[in-house]
C-alpha cells in the first residue's frame, strides 16, 4: 500500500515514549499472528478495556495508530494482513477491528465478507480506512456490513470520534419495535408517529420508512441501494435520484433539524445525533 496518513499524530519531540513494537506470537496461538501490543511508558492508566485490532499492511502506520489508541486507553492487536485479521478476529474476538481496505492478497471488502459470514465474528464493527479513489470499494464494503469508513489522511481525532461513536452504539441494544430515538428526534415504530423536540412531524410512508432505517442504523452509513430495499423492498426498482428527493423533503420537514440526516458524499446517508457529530 503506498499510500499514508500524513496528519496522523507522532510523539512531540523529548516525549520519552516511542511506537510499540508488535509482540509476535505466544503460547497456544497460530505462528506468525501478532498478540496484544503493549502499553507505551508514558500512557495514562487505561479508562476502558475495550481491544482494537488494527489491520494495515503498512508496519509503521499500524505502530502509529497503535500510539494514538493506547493512548486513549484501547489496547490493540496489530496485523498485517487479511488472513491473519481474520484469524485474529475469530480467536480474540476484538471489540472493534479498523480495516484497511488495500491489503495485498485478500484485500478489505473480502476480509469484510468473510467475517460477517461468520457467525462468530459477524457482530463485530468494523470501521474501513480508505484512499478517496476507492470509493466503489467503500460502498461494498458498507454493503457488507462494515459500520463506518475514515478517509486517508486522516486526523486521530477525527477517527476516535468514530470510533467512540461505532462502539457506542455496538453497546446498545437495538429494538426491533417500540421507541428510536437519536438527539431530538424520536420514532415510534407501533404508532407510525414522528416526534422532534416532542413536535410531530408529518411524513409519508416511504419518507417514515426512510428516516427510521437511518435511525435504526444507529449512525451506520447506508447506500442508496440499502435504503431503497429496507423503504421500499427489494423487487421494486427505484432510482438513486428518487431517494435523494425523498431525502431532500425529509430535511424540509425537519427544518433546523436537518443536520440529522447526513450526506455521506458518493456513498449515502448516516444519521447524526449531534450537530457537531466529527466527519
Amino acid at each position: 500500500m503506498s499510500r499514508s496518513t500524513s496528519d496522523t499524530s507522532k510523539p512531540r519531540h523529548g516525549s520519552s515514549a516511542s511506537n510499540p513494537p508488535a509482540t509476535q506470537g505466544s503460547s497456544g496461538s497460530s505462528p506468525g499472528v501478532p498478540q496484544s501490543v503493549g502499553s507505551p511508558p508514558n500512557a495514562v492508566s487505561p479508562r476502558t478495556t475495550k481491544r482494537i485490532l488494527v489491520v494495515d499492511d503498512e508496519r509503521d502506520l499500524t505502530d502509529l495508530l497503535a500510539f494514538n489508541l493506547q493512548r486513549a486507553g484501547y489496547d490493540v492487536i496489530p496485523a498485517y494482513n487479511g488472513s491473519d485479521a481474520i484469524d485474529i478476529a475469530r480467536r480474540d474476538i476484538p471489540d472493534l477491528i479498523i480495516l484497511d481496505l488495500m491489503l495485498p492478497g485478500m484485500d478489505g471488502t473480502e476480509v469484510t465478507r468473510r467475517l460477517k459470514a461468520d457467525s462468530k465474528t459477524a457482530g463485530i464493527p468494523i470501521i474501513m480506512l480508505s484512499a478517496k479513489s476507492e470509493e466503489t470499494d467503500v460502498v461494498v464494503g458498507l454493503t457488507l456490513g462494515a459500520d463506518d469508513y475514515v478517509t486517508k489522511p486522516f486526523s486521530p481525532k477525527i477517527l476516535l470520534a468514530r470510533m467512540a461513536t461505532v462502539l457506542r452504539r455496538s453497546d446498545q441494544p437495538q429494538a426491533e419495535s417500540g421507541t428510536h430515538r437519536a438527539g431530538p428526534l424520536s420514532i415510534d415504530t407501533s404508532k407510525h408517529d414522528v416526534t422532534l423536540n416532542g413536535e410531530s412531524v408529518r411524513l409519508t410512508l416511504t419518507e417514515f420508512k426512510l428516516l427510521h432505517a437511518l435511525v435504526a442504523a444507529r449512525g451506520r452509513v447506508l447506500t442508496r441501494d440499502q435504503l431503497m430495499d429496507k423503504a421500499m423492498g427489494t423487487d421494486v426498482f427505484v432510482t438513486d435520484r428518487a431517494i435523494d428527493v425523498h431525502i431532500t423533503a425529509i430535511r424540509k420537514k425537519l427544518g433546523e433539524a436537518s443536520w440529522l440526516v447526513h450526506t455521506v458524499r458518493g456513498v449515502g446517508y448516516r444519521l447524526r445525533e449531534s450537530n457537531d457529530d466529527g466527519e
